[in-house]
């Protein structure tokens, strides 16, 4: 979520710069991401809004999965792949995006995709609480909801 949020490369989580590190695929420029970004973006809003055949799909077309099995060479487990880390970063990156929101989409696995309520906030994120019931992005966005709410009330009452 966070290259859809950041809208590039250079402020990723330490689990997204994983994802390319751990398979030899170099991070792609922000010049790259142009084309990928808002179809990605569209899609993220499509499942999140519980109607995501049409820009899950335009997704799809453009970036269409290569399912592979891999263990990376013999170094672990054989586990399923949408894109070759032989391609241009940015194809992989499409490739392996579609391909997941295409299975949350249907969800398979279970996932909960989820725009931040703050007003002024148009970050997306996954919702991993026990019950789907977060609603913020973050601490950040949480903190300063409430305290607005808070001076709100606080001005209603004086």
């Amino acid at each position: 979520m966070d290259l859809v949020n950041t809208g590039g490369t250079d402020r990723l989580s330490s689990v997204s710069l994983l994802m390319f590190t751990d398979h030899g695929v170099p991070l792609p420029g922000a010049g790259d991401l142009a084309a990928l970004l808002p179809g990605l973006r569209r899609a993220v809003d499509a499942v999140i809004g519980r109607d995501p055949l049409g820009p899950v799909n335009d997704l799809l077309a453009a970036y269409p999965p290569q399912m592979h099995l891999s263990d990376h060479g013999g170094q672990g487990e054989a586990h399923l792949h949408y894109a070759r880390e032989d391609q241009p970063s940015v194809d992989w990156l499409g490739r392996t995006c579609a391909a997941a929101l295409a299975h949350i989409a249907v969800s398979t696995p279970r996932v909960a995709l989820s725009r931040c309520a703050a007003r002024g906030c148009e970050n997306f994120f996954v919702d991993d609480s026990r019950n789907r019931s977060r609603r913020y992005c973050g601490n950040a966005c949480a903190s300063r909801t409430t305290v607005a709410a808070h001076r709100d009330r606080a001005r209603s009452k004086a």
